[in-house]
């Protein structure tokens, strides 16, 4: 039987019974529909973790100075100084020390308020050296970078990150003019392009936050000494931080898991009261990957069951057609038909409604993981590999659900069949 006349008879079979065919149509087009917005979904937010890890720097480990846990004694609230961190002195040791090293970059994040006329913004003060654009995949819109005659003659310029100059000059071009930060002025030499990330010294892993103002490290120094005083629930507390991050850059990627493990040797020996930790965005890459892979195949798993219900459904509503059919199959199996026609017949109806099913699914997935994206402010990222993955699955449920059926109404006597009312 040609496949043109055969998909015909198929359509005219379901045509008949158009209300129970949509009925059965629902349960492929809620599985597929589940399987492609369940997927879309996890992949962009897979892809985002990845894209926000891969902006730290494949070959980039960071080290950051990371306040110890107060033990809530009254000798600990009243001291005058809070002392932590990482020293000025451990990045000349590091860089000395540790084979496979290219080169170290400090920073240090000082909380304020920065003015600009009468338009005031809380933000971070990261001191920081020229090299920090390059190590912290940094992207410059407008001006230039610190630069090393910055840092030597300890100059008070500023780069602005996006947000920063955003809510400062609006609209006006920040370049060459001045903004307060507490007592002093600073110039701006430069404004960063947005990298989307969050508020505060710590935002992302990295801490290259949109709404930080970058000075050298020199200049920040100079300007607020070795403790900086800040509010705490008790009152005032001096905190005394020489840097609050490490950039370390590894010569080659081959080089990030003898220099993670070098870092964590000296993170034992020169600070055992777990005030740095370390962080290795190679590790993070590769356990967001394989993290993806499992939530893939969860997801996945968890809408193959609304597929496997539909499957169920079509095997139902065939195993009726059958028994409705019963005249039917005996005449034509009078007439010559072989028992492979009548499966093919069967299969037939049961691959159109599984595709119409699978078609009506992949439209309304797309359009579920678009309204999910729209209202709860997520990503979402359809792939071609999970529309065919859904569309695929969803025939072959079909096919095996509609193959017992189709077995069925082949295996009918002939005899018995036009005896049937």
């Amino acid at each position: 039987m040609r496949l043109g006349r055969l998909v015909r008879l198929a359509w005219k079979s379901l045509w008949l019974h158009r209300l129970r065919s949509v009925l059965t149509m629902l349960g492929m087009l809620f599985g597929v529909g589940s399987v492609v917005a369940m997927l879309g979904i996890g992949e962009g937010a897979s892809q985002d973790a990845q894209a926000q890890i891969r902006r730290l720097g494949s070959r980039n480990l960071l080290l950051a100075s990371v306040a110890p846990q107060a033990s809530g004694s009254a000798s600990d609230k009243n001291t005058s100084e809070l002392r932590y961190g990482l020293l000025r002195s451990a990045q000349r040791r590091l860089r000395e020390t540790i084979p496979g090293i290219a080169r170290v970059v400090a920073r240090r994040d000082i909380r304020g308020e920065a003015w600009y006329g009468p338009r005031k913004f809380t933000t971070m003060l990261l001191g920081t050296e020229p090299a920090y654009v390059e190590v912290a995949n940094l992207r410059l819109e407008r001006g230039r970078f610190l630069s090393e005659a910055d840092a030597t003659e300890r100059r008070a310029v500023v780069v602005l990150g996006a947000i920063a100059a955003q809510r400062l000059f609006l609209n006006a071009d920040p370049l060459e003019r001045l903004v307060r930060v507490g007592p002093d002025a600073f110039k701006v030499v430069g404004v960063l392009t947005a990298r989307g990330e969050g508020t505060g010294g710590t935002a992302g892993t990295g801490g290259e936050s949109d709404e930080a103002l970058y000075t050298p490290l020199e200049t920040l120094s100079d300007r607020y000494g070795r403790s900086v005083t800040f509010r705490s629930s008790g009152g005032r507390q001096r905190e005394a931080v020489e840097l609050h991050r490490l950039t370390i850059e590894a010569r080659t990627i081959e080089d990030v898991p003898q220099v993670a493990e070098a870092l964590r040797s000296f993170i034992e020996q020169a600070h055992p009261k777990d005030d740095v930790r370390l962080t290795v965005p190679l590790e993070l890459l590769r356990q967001a990957e394989e993290t993806k892979r499992i939530f893939t195949v969860v997801l996945g798993s968890m809408a193959a069951i609304s597929l496997l219900v539909g499957g169920i459904g079509i095997m139902n509503i065939m195993l009726a057609s059958v028994i409705e059919r019963t005249r039917e199959i005996g005449v034509r199996r009078a007439l010559g038909a072989r028992r492979s026609h009548i499966v093919t017949q069967f299969l037939a109806e049961t691959l159109v409604l599984s595709m119409l099913g699978g078609l009506a699914g992949l439209a309304a997935g797309n359009g579920l993981a678009h309204l999910a994206a729209w209202f709860g402010n997520v990503s979402v990222v359809i792939t071609p590999f999970s529309l065919a993955l859904s569309f695929g699955v969803c025939l072959v449920v079909g096919l095996i659900f509609g193959l017992y059926p189709a077995t069925r109404a082949a295996d009918l006597d002939p005899v018995e069949a036009l005896r049937h009312e």
